[in-house]
C-alpha cells in the first residue's frame, strides 16, 4: 500500500522502565522471550500489508538499530522498507528531538521524498497489541476524515491514565490529558458512542482513550506540524481537533502500553498463561531469526511458563515465568513470577575457564538460587545460593548492582551478583 507511509516513535528515554532502558531504548526492551517491543508495530504493518517503514530514534539507539537492520531485510525485488531515521543535526536543526511530533516535523522532508504518499500512520514503538491497520485505513477513507485516532473504551478508574477523547457519533470534538478533576472527566463521557459501537461492552466503560495511533493525510499533517507543538497527545491532538475534521477508529481488543515495570512484568507472565490476552501463537510476531537448537531440560518442573530456544536447564523449577532465549539455569534454581531474559551469546569453554581463574561467574543462573518477582536482563551473572526476593519488601530502591521498582527487583544487564548474596 504505497500510498501511506508508517512512521513508529521509538525515540524516547523510557525512564519509566528504568533499568531495562539504562543501555537500551524502549522500544528494543526484550519481550516474551525472544521479540523485541518494536517487533510489535512493524508486525502489524507489514502484516496490513503498510510496507514502507520508518523508525525514529533518539536516546540508546544502538541497541535497536542492530535488532532492525538484523531483522527487517526485503529482498531486492520488493518496494518496501524499515529504515532507521535518527536524530542528527541539519542546518535547519541543530538540536534533539523535543517531543514526538518535534521528531516527525524534523524528518517530514523524508516522508515528503515519496511522491506518492498520501497518509501518514503515526505509531508508538512501546505497545503490545495486534490490529490490522487497513481497517484503519478503510474507515478513514470511508467517514472522508483529515485525521483519525484509535480510541478503546475505558472505565472511569482508568482515565486518569489516558488521553481522553470526548467522542459524538463518530468524530471526537474534544480531549483532555489524564484528567483528575471530577468534574472536567464528567464532560468527557461518552457513553451513547461506546453503546453504539461495542453493544455487549462491560459496565461502566463510558470513556474512550487515544491509543496513541493516528493516521494523517498528509497534507492536514503537514499543516498541524507548521507550528510550534512538540508532542501529538498533549498539543497536536488537541489543537488539530478545533481545526480539522478529526474521527475515532473504536477497538476493543487487548492493548497494553507497557509503561511501568509493574505493567512490563504481567504483560510478559500473561504471555505464559493458558488463554492470553495476547497470543503469541495466534499473532504470530516477526522478529531475528537466530537458528538457536532447541532448549533442553533435564529432570525439571515447569509450570505454566516459556521456555525460549537455545536454554539448558538442569533439574530446577520455574513457575509462572518467561525464560529468554539461551538461559543457562543450574541445579536446584526455583524461579517464580520472573523474566529471566537470557543472553547475547554463548560463552566458549575458554571462556568458561578464564571465568574461573578471575573467579567470576558464568553467565547462568547458579545452583541453589531463588528469584521471585524479578526481571533478570540479559547477560546476567548470578551467582550459587543467592535469594533474589526483595526480602525486605521494598517499593523502591536503588542498590549497587541491582534496583526495586513496584516492588520487583531487577537486575540489569552484565550485571555480576556474587555467591551467597540476597536481596
Amino acid at each position: 500500500m504505497k500510498e501511506v507511509m508508517s512512521v513508529i516513535l521509538g525515540g524516547g528515554q523510557g525512564l519509566r522502565l528504568f533499568p531495562l532502558t539504562k543501555d537500551r531504548s524502549k522500544p528494543a526492551v526484550p519481550i516474551g522471550g525472544k521479540y523485541r517491543l518494536i517487533d510489535i508495530p512493524i508486525t502489524n504493518c507489514l502484516r496490513s500489508n503498510f510496507n514502507r517503514i520508518f523508525v525514529l530514534t533518539q536516546f540508546n539507539s544502538e541497541s535497536l538499530n542492530k535488532h532492525i537492520i538484523q531483522t527487517y531485510r526485503f529482498d531486492n525485488f520488493h518496494s518496501g522498507f524499515v529504515n532507521i531515521l535518527a536524530a542528527e543535526q541539519s542546518v535547519e536543526n541543530t538540536d534533539w528531538f523535543q517531543g514526538t511530533a518535534d521528531a516527525v516535523r524534523k524528518n517530514l522532508k523524508h516522508i515528503l521524498a515519496f511522491k506518492d504518499v498520501q497518509y501518514v500512520l503515526i505509531l508508538s514503538g512501546d505497545q503490545i497489541y495486534n490490529m490490522d491497520y487497513k481497517k484503519l485505513f478503510e474507515y478513514h477513507l470511508e467517514k472522508n476524515l483529515e485525521i483519525s485516532i484509535s480510541v478503546k473504551p475505558v472505565g472511569k478508574e482508568e482515565t486518569s491514565s489516558f488521553g481522553i477523547m470526548k467522542v459524538n457519533d463518530y468524530l471526537i470534538t474534544d480531549f483532555v490529558e489524564k484528567p483528575k478533576d471530577e468534574e472536567v472527566l464528567s464532560k468527557f463521557n461518552s457513553y451513547d458512542a461506546v453503546i453504539k459501537n461495542f453493544p455487549e461492552i462491560q459496565e461502566k466503560k463510558e470513556y474512550f482513550a487515544s491509543m496513541g495511533i493516528y493516521l494523517f493525510n498528509v497534507d492536514a499533517l503537514q499543516d498541524v506540524l507548521n507550528s510550534s507543538y512538540t508532542d501529538f497527545g498533549k498539543e497536536i491532538i488537541p489543537y488539530s481537533i478545533k481545526q480539522k475534521k478529526v474521527g475515532a477508529f473504536f477497538f476493543n481488543g487487548y492493548w497494553e502500553d507497557v509503561g511501568t515495570i509493574r505493567t512490563f512484568l504481567n504483560a510478559n507472565l500473561d504471555f505464559a498463561s493458558p488463554l492470553p490476552k495476547f497470543d503469541l501463537y495466534e499473532s504470530s510476531i516477526y522478529t531475528h531469526a537466530r537458528y538457536l537448537p532447541p532448549s533442553k531440560l533435564e529432570n525439571c518442573h515447569i509450570e505454566t511458563s516459556i521456555i525460549s530456544e537455545g536454554s539448558i536447564i538442569q533439574n530446577a523449577t520455574v513457575v509462572n515465568s518467561v525464560i529468554g532465549i539461551r538461559s543457562i539455569i543450574k541445579n536446584q534454581v526455583r524461579i517464580e513470577n520472573s523474566i529471566i531474559m537470557g543472553a547475547d551469546y554463548y560463552e566458549s569453554p575458554a571462556d568458561i575457564k578464564d571465568n574461573k581463574e578471575n573467579n567470576l561467574n558464568d553467565i547462568c543462573i547458579g545452583e541453589n538460587t531463588i528469584i521471585k518477582n524479578a526481571i533478570i536482563d540479559k547477560n546476567s551473572r548470578i551467582g550459587k545460593n543467592c535469594k533474589i526476593i526483595n526480602k525486605d519488601n521494598k517499593e523502591t530502591y536503588d542498590g549497587d548492582n541491582y534496583f526495586i521498582r513496584n516492588s520487583i527487583v531487577i537486575i540489569p544487564k552484565n550485571s555480576v551478583v556474587k555467591d551467597n548474596t540476597e536481596i
